[in-house]
């Protein structure tokens, strides 16, 4: 098949950390002897070339001033729960441009599926460019997009309209199928289909401890707690900030290390200096794909806090899950959206209520404490990546969709 996908996030070098399940889908087709084109809104920090991993990327300006660049990349959203000004001013430059653009790529060859990825905002001039070239077309959910659509009726309609105009819909969990199809979508098109895992990048790794314990200036026989996420409401990382005084209570030379970037690390860091725990956190920064591999590698808890955030939004299926389960790690995470979906309570990890951190704190501590129950887990967990949640599983099940649509 030719495949045409729009995205409005995607590395933006190879390593990079933004929307990397989207890179990982289109490879994972192309392995899959499919042909495929990527769409999407150019950043100031991409470096990619025309075709990497035998995906063929055309990034697309719509920015006439640098200020308005900022469409996608997860920079469209403060900490994921309100739309920065600057982008409803860019909206229309992006969509129209996004649709130009995806016209000059389906106008060199005849094209078989058109991709939309998150329903808004793409659907909407992806279903446009799909009426045009009489070419099926499939939206895929991941999150951000439904919350979007549900904050408000025209919002909802546009996404409604899309669903009408898709021949199939996937859903990275069932908690957002069942939201969009109270948006609209259809039960008949629609597939819930997981993430994946590069099984071969995020592995145990028995040196990864000792390299990162150095880095960050602990004892070389401390407890490490990681968890490697944005730093936006939706992680739950102020209720895992509040359950780390409980665990040095019980380990008082422990540390947690919060990766990754966002709008609330100098929040975080505060509350960090507030609870009297800051020697105690570390904050790496933004990770490429190899530094977060090995930091995952060398937690000896891994820790997954998501919640529904004050907006209501919610993480469909966090990648990050599936990578520490992909290293083995033993894993407290709570119990919401798609995360019981990989998770199976004290089988491949501990789950816990959302926003409780008494829950969280003695499920870390009872993994610190218990290191055979910790193995167990993190064996299980990696076990359930390697039969059933790899890229190519994932690359398979959006072919049959594809296949079904067409």
């Amino acid at each position: 098949m030719k495949i045409c996908m729009l995205t409005s996030s995607y590395p933006k070098y190879p390593g990079e950390t933004t929307a990397p399940f989207i890179e990982e889908i289109a490879a994972g087709l192309v392995r899959r002897g499919h042909e495929v084109h990527v769409v999407a809104p150019f950043h100031r920090d991409v470096r990619r070339g025309q075709v990497e991993r035998g995906i063929h990327l055309h990034f697309f300006r719509y920015a006439p001033v640098p200020a308005l660049n900022v469409w996608g990349y997860a920079e469209s959203l403060h900490a994921d729960v309100s739309v920065r000004g600057r982008t409803l001013a860019a909206a229309p430059l992006a969509l129209s441009a996004a649709a130009l653009a995806m016209l000059r790529v389906t106008a060199a060859a005849r094209f078989d599926i058109i991709q939309a990825h998150w329903v808004l905002p793409n659907a909407v001039p992806a279903a446009w460019v799909a009426g045009i070239r009489r070419v099926p077309l499939v939206v895929s959910l991941h999150g951000s997009d439904v919350f979007l659509s549900e904050q408000a009726p025209p919002l909802s309609a546009a996404a409604a309209w899309a669903f009408r105009a898709a021949a199939g819909v996937s859903a990275c969990s069932g908690d957002l199928r069942d939201r969009a199809l109270r948006l609209g979508a259809r039960p008949a098109n629609f597939d819930v289909i997981p993430y994946g895992v590069d099984a071969s990048a995020f592995r145990p790794s028995p040196e990864a401890g000792p390299q990162v314990r150095a880095e960050l200036g602990m004892a070389a026989a401390a407890p490490l707690v990681v968890t490697v996420s944005r730093l936006v409401y939706k992680k739950g990382l102020t209720y895992l900030l509040d359950a780390f005084p409980a665990v040095l209570a019980r380990h008082p030379d422990a540390v947690l290390a919060i990766c990754g970037y966002g709008d609330l690390r100098e929040d975080l860091e505060r509350q960090a200096q507030a609870l009297g725990i800051a020697a105690s956190v570390r904050f790496p920064g933004q990770l490429d794909r190899e530094q977060a591999a090995r930091y995952i590698a060398a937690a000896d808890v891994y820790a997954v806090p998501s919640i529904r955030d004050q907006g209501g939004n919610v993480d469909g299926l966090p990648n990050a899950l599936l990578e520490g389960m992909g290293a083995a790690r033993p894993i407290v995470a709570s119990r919401v959206a798609g995360i019981p979906e990989a998770i199976d309570h004290e089988r491949h990890g501990l789950l816990v209520p959302e926003r409780d951190p008494q829950a969280l704190a003695e499920a870390m501590c009872r993994l610190l404490d218990d290191r055979a129950l910790a193995q167990r887990l993190g064996e299980a967990a990696r076990q359930r990546i390697v039969n059933e949640l790899t890229w190519d599983n994932t690359a398979e099940r959006f072919e049959r969709l594809f296949q079904s649509a067409c």
